[in-house]
């Protein structure tokens, strides 16, 4: 759908927004996510596009490393995402993911699109950016994860349950339920709202 489409631009748009404002020494910084630099961020962004070409039997296009050009990885990265996207064969087949079987289309919607969100609230925290995320993004994500099964959530809260390298969601952190809604997903997917590079809230 082009819905789905649409919706997977957006939020690669504002994620390349942010790579793009990450200033060159930047990159070594610490990120809220346990033991990933700013770079290693974009690094789990540019696999997770990969995992959601190999179901269809495709892997990532060459591209520079992400040493070499973070910028350039990222962009041909989506490039092959969105090349899966726009055709309609591609789009369409249903392949099986941890999910469950569903189409190519709605496994980049219902996983890598959100990592897009919620991801980019990691790098923009790690470099000093603007951490808003999109409310509508926001509202969708977080209805989508409080209604999973707790026997799923812990699943997601497992490393590599889901296979090597796939990292879902850390050990929930308490949130007061009178907090924005962005902290309180933030608290549910494993991140402390109040985390910031130096240590300090």
């Amino acid at each position: 759908m082009a819905e789905i489409a649409d919706r997977y631009r957006r939020h690669a748009d504002a994620f390349e927004r942010k790579v793009a404002a990450v200033r060159p020494d930047q990159w070594a910084n610490r990120s809220p996510c346990e033991s990933w630099s700013a770079r290693d961020v974009v690094s789990h962004i540019i696999f997770m596009h990969g995992v959601m070409l190999r179901p269809l039997g495709r892997e990532l296009s060459t591209a520079p490393s992400v040493e070499d050009s973070t910028l350039g990885a990222f962009r041909c990265a989506r490039a092959d995402v969105e090349a899966l996207l726009d055709t309609p064969e591609s789009a369409h087949t249903e392949c099986d993911t941890p999910g469950g079987r569903m189409s190519a289309e709605q496994h980049v919607d219902q996983t890598l699109t959100d990592d897009l969100v919620l991801h980019g609230w990691d790098l923009a925290r790690a470099t000093g950016q603007d951490d808003t995320m999109d409310a509508d993004a926001v509202e969708r994500i977080w209805s989508s994860i409080s209604a999973l099964p707790n026997e799923l959530l812990e699943k997601m809260r497992t490393p590599e349950a889901f296979g090597p390298g796939v990292v879902v969601f850390g050990p929930e952190v308490a949130v007061s339920e009178s907090a924005p809604l962005q902290d309180r997903l933030l608290g549910l997917i494993g991140r402390d709202p109040q985390w910031s590079s130096d240590g300090n809230p």
